[in-house]
């Protein structure tokens, strides 16, 4: 454990080297993909926390949930298609995108957050879409709220590598707090998220400038870090994997081959969880299917869902 410790403050000691003369530009504005999409954001404060979300569509709910240090953009390429047959919803968790960051970020935030919002906009029941950190939320209220909860997508969906052992390297070394700490005080946030998002894509041609800086805005956030590091450092709390075990509503599993983050045995493990899952491997992709494959997911959605 100290040596673990020793170099972790080794390597927040060399990027303070190597950056810390250096000058980080701000991000650049966000949001400008809003009109591509067709959306624009609305806000509603629930149990104290304002959270943005977008909405477009009419026909069955697809409520859509992104990952970690993610947010509605997440989903910008899929909205446009699937708004076309559904009531789309997309939701920036608290702590990410444009969402209250909370004082106590914990586990139980987000589901109860997902629930508030649905009662707030009268829908009764959706089919969840979750990818990564969404995933795991989508599962919870699956799990706990089966009432609510029509249909069950995940998308590269953690739950099985919530221990430390099994996460990416970045993600190790954000739950630790020196590294968090160096990553608000150093000019370095746009080359980590550049690299996280390249590890993230199967294609690096995909990780464009908008993309970058669209991850970037909402990071630059003042606690947006501790909110990761907050999350990253309580994964008992949100009852996976077992919980999987208990989820009994229609569930589609979609996964890249290639993800770096969740490996594709991560799939076989819900797929074999949850009775009568259907699962569907894409080859070349990466983490982020719904940004790396758009239409493919859209296809696969709507088959799976079919709207009005």
């Amino acid at each position: 454990m100290r040596r673990r410790a020793a170099g972790l403050l080794l390597l927040a000691a060399a990027m303070a080297a190597v950056f810390v003369a250096r000058g980080e530009a701000p991000p650049h504005p966000p949001g400008q993909w809003w009109q591509r999409a067709g959306v624009e954001p609305r806000y509603e404060d629930l149990s104290g926390l304002r959270v943005r979300y977008v909405r477009r569509g009419r026909g069955p709910t697809l409520v859509l949930l992104h990952g970690l240090a993610s947010s509605i953009y997440t989903w910008a390429d899929v909205i446009p298609a699937l708004a076309e047959d559904h009531e789309v919803v997309a939701i920036d968790l608290p702590g990410f995108g444009g969402s209250d960051i909370p004082d106590d970020l914990s586990s139980s935030v987000h589901p109860a957050t997902v629930l508030a919002l649905m009662d707030r906009l009268g829908i009764s029941r959706a089919t969840l879409v979750g990818n990564s950190l969404g995933g795991v939320v989508a599962v919870v209220l699956a799990a706990r709220h089966p009432e609510r909860v029509r249909r069950l997508v995940l998308i590269d969906s953690a739950g099985f590598n919530l221990d430390a052992s099994r996460r990416p390297m970045i993600l190790r070394l954000l739950a630790f707090g020196p590294v968090a700490a160096a990553l608000d005080a150093l000019p370095v946030r746009r080359r980590v998220v550049t690299a996280a998002l390249r590890q993230v894509f199967y294609e690096r041609a995909r990780v464009t400038p908008e993309k970058v800086e669209e991850y970037l805005a909402p990071l630059a956030r003042p606690g947006a870090t501790e909110a990761i590091r907050s999350l990253l450092n309580q994964p008992a709390s949100f009852g996976l994997p077992a919980l999987v075990r208990e989820v009994r509503v229609p569930t589609l599993i979609v996964w890249g081959r290639n993800d770096r983050w969740i490996p594709v045995a991560d799939a076989d493990r819900f797929a074999s969880a949850i009775p009568a899952a259907r699962k569907v491997v894409l080859e070349e992709c990466g983490h982020v299917p719904q940004e790396e494959r758009p239409a493919e997911v859209v296809h696969l959605l709507e088959e799976f869902d079919p709207g009005r």
